[in-house]
C-alpha cells in the first residue's frame, strides 16, 4: 500500500465544506421539518422495525431475562444517541454517521462506515419486510381463512455456525419482496411521506401497541417469568446484540439534517426525545407479551403480538386490528429505511466515492430512480431468499459499527476543534463517549459467527472498492471541495 493511498485514506472532509456543499451545487434541501415531526421520525423509523416480531426470535434465546436484553441494549443506545446529539448539532447535514466520520476519521474510515451503513439500511429493510410477510399473512388468515402456501413465506436458506446453506422451509418470501418494490414504486414516483403524515404514522403505531398491552396485562401471570434466564447472562447478552438493530432510527433523525428547521437545537433534542419514547415502549410491551404468554410458545411464533391478543380475548377482532396496524406501520419503516438508504448512496456519489448514477436526479420526479431500483432489486433478494435471525444480526453489526464511530468523532472533534459551534454537548466527556463505545463493542462481541464471516466479506468488497475506485475519484482528490484537512 503505497504512501500517496495513505494520504487519500486519512484526508477529513473540513467542517467548513459540509454546511456550503449542498447550496453550492444546487441540491440544498429545504429546512421544514419541526422538533415533534423529528422526533415523530425518529420513533416511526425505530417503533415497527423489530417490536412487532422480535420476540418471538430473542425469548427463546434469553427467556423472560430479555427485558434485561431490551435495557442493556437502550443503555447502549442511549450512550450513543449522547454522541449523535453532538455531532448533529455540529454537522446537520445528511450522510450520517459516513459524513460525520469524513470529517474526524478520514475519508477511508468514512467509507468503511458508509459500507457499514448501507449494510444496516439495506439489511434491516429485508428484516422488516420479513416481519411484515408475517403480519400480512396472519390477517388474511384471519379476515378471509385463506392460508398462503409456505413455500411462498419463507426463505430457502439457513444459517448454521459459519455456514449458510439450502434447506429452509419455502422456497421464496414473495410478499417480502412485493414489499420492497411496492416501496421502490413510490419512492422513483416521487411520493415519499411527507414529516406530517409519518406523524400520523407514528400515532396509529403507539396506539395499537398501548391496545396490544392494555389487553395482555389484563392475562398478566407471573409464573410466565419462570425460569427468569434459563440460559443465563450469555443468553441475555445475545438477545442484547440482536435487539440492538431495533434503534436504527436514531441514526435515521440525523439524515434529515438538512431539512430540519434550527438543526443545532432541534436535532439533539429529537434524538433524545425519541430515544425516551422508544425505549418506554419496548420494554412495557415485552412485559406485557411475556406476562400473557408462556415463555415456550414464543420460539417460531410468527405475527408473534396478535396471535397473543387472539389467544387473550378469544376473539380475531383485536388480532385483526394490531395486524392491520403492523402492516401499516411496517410498510412506512420499510418506505423510510429504503429512502435512507438511498440518500447515503446519493451523499457518497455527490463526493465523488461512488459512481455519478448513484446521484443522478429524475428531472420529472426529482428522485435518484436508478440509485432507488438498484438499491430495491438487492433488498428484495435479501428480504426473498435470506432467513430474518441472519437479517436481525447483520443490521446489529452495522448500526453498532456506525454507532461506534460517531462516539469515537466526539471525542477526536472535541480536542481538536473544541471552540467549533455546539447545538448540544455530551455531558462528563469524555467518560460517556468511552462507555458507549465499550458497551457497542460488547454487544458487538455478543452477535452469532455467521455475522462475523458476513461482515468479514462485506468489508473486503467495500476495500477493494474505495481502493480501486473511490480513493481515486473522490472531490477531495479533485479539489472540488477545497484543500483535506
Amino acid at each position: 500500500m503505497s504512501s500517496s493511498f495513505m494520504e487519500r485514506a486519512l484526508r477529513k472532509k473540513p467542517l467548513g465544506n459540509f454546511a456550503t456543499k449542498s447550496s453550492a451545487d444546487g441540491t440544498e434541501l429545504k429546512r421544514s421539518i419541526t422538533l415533534f415531526q423529528l422526533t415523530m421520525f425518529g420513533v416511526g423509523a425505530t417503533i415497527g422495525t423489530g417490536i412487532f416480531f422480535v420476540l418471538a426470535e430473542q425469548v427463546p434465546t434469553a427467556g423472560p431475562a430479555v427485558m434485561f436484553s431490551f435495557l442493556i441494549a437502550g443503555i447502549a443506545a442511549g450512550l450513543t444517541a449522547l454522541c449523535y446529539a453532538e455531532m448533529a448539532s455540529m454537522i446537520p447535514v445528511s450522510g450520517s454517521s459516513y459524513s460525520y466520520a469524513y470529517a474526524t476519521l478520514g475519508e477511508g474510515v468514512a467509507f468503511l462506515v458508509a459500507a457499514c451503513l448501507i449494510m444496516e439500511y439495506g439489511v434491516s429493510a429485508g428484516a422488516v419486510a420479513v416481519g411484515w410477510s408475517e403480519y400480512l399473512h396472519n390477517l388474511i388468515l384471519t379476515t378471509t381463512g385463506l392460508e398462503l402456501p409456505r413455500a411462498l413465506l419463507h426463505a430457502p436458506l439457513v444459517a448454521e455456525g459459519y455456514s449458510l446453506h439450502f434447506g429452509g422451509d419455502g422456497w421464496i418470501n414473495l410478499p417480502a419482496a412485493i414489499l420492497v418494490f411496492m416501496c421502490c414504486f413510490l419512492l422513483t414516483r416521487g411520493s415519499r411521506e411527507s414529516a406530517r403524515a409519518n406523524a400520523i404514522m407514528v400515532i396509529i403505531k403507539l396506539g395499537v401497541l398501548t391496545l396490544f398491552i392494555a389487553i395482555a396485562l389484563s392475562a398478566f401471570n407471573s409464573e410466565n417469568f419462570t425460569p427468569f434466564a434459563p440460559h443465563g447472562f450469555a443468553g441475555v447478552s445475545a438477545a442484547a446484540g440482536s435487539i440492538f438493530f431495533t434503534f436504527v432510527g436514531l441514526d435515521a433523525v440525523s439524515t434529515a439534517g438538512e431539512e430540519v428547521k434550527d438543526p443545532r437545537r432541534n436535532l439533539p433534542r429529537a434524538i433524545i426525545l425519541a430515544l425516551i419514547i422508544v425505549i418506554s415502549f419496548y420494554l412495557l410491551v415485552a412485559l406485557a407479551a411475556l406476562g400473557a404468554q408462556p415463555q415456550g410458545m414464543f420460539e417460531g411464533q410468527e405475527a408473534g403480538l396478535a396471535v397473543i391478543l387472539q389467544n387473550v380475548t378469544g376473539s380475531a377482532i383485536p388480532s385483526v386490528i394490531l395486524s392491520a396496524g403492523a402492516v401499516i406501520s411496517v410498510f412506512s419503516v420499510t418506505l423510510v429505511v429504503l429512502y435512507g438508504q438511498t440518500r447515503v448512496l446519493f451523499a457518497m456519489s455527490r463526493d465523488g466515492m461512488l459512481p455519478p448514477i448513484f446521484s443522478r436526479v429524475n428531472p420529472h420526479t426529482l428522485t435518484p430512480t436508478a440509485n432507488t431500483i438498484i438499491v430495491s432489486c438487492i433488498v428484495a433478494s435479501i428480504a426473498a431468499f435470506l432467513p430474518a435471525d441472519v437479517l436481525w444480526d447483520l443490521t446489529s453489526m452495522g448500526t453498532l459499527t456506525a454507532f461506534t464511530v460517531v462516539s469515537i468523532g466526539v471525542i477526536i472533534l472535541r480536542y481538536r476543534q473544541p471552540d467549533a459551534p455546539r447545538g448540544f454537548k455530551v455531558p462528563f466527556f469524555p467518560l460517556l463517549p468511552i462507555l458507549s463505545i465499550l458497551s457497542c463493542l460488547y454487544l458487538i462481541s455478543s452477535l452469532s459467527l455467521i455475522v462475523y464471516k458476513l461482515t468479514a466479506i462485506w468489508a473486503v468488497i467495500a476495500a477493494t472498492i474505495y481502493f480501486l475506485y473511490s480513493s481515486r475519484n473522490s472531490a477531495l482528490e479533485r479539489g472540488d471541495q477545497g484543500e483535506a484537512a
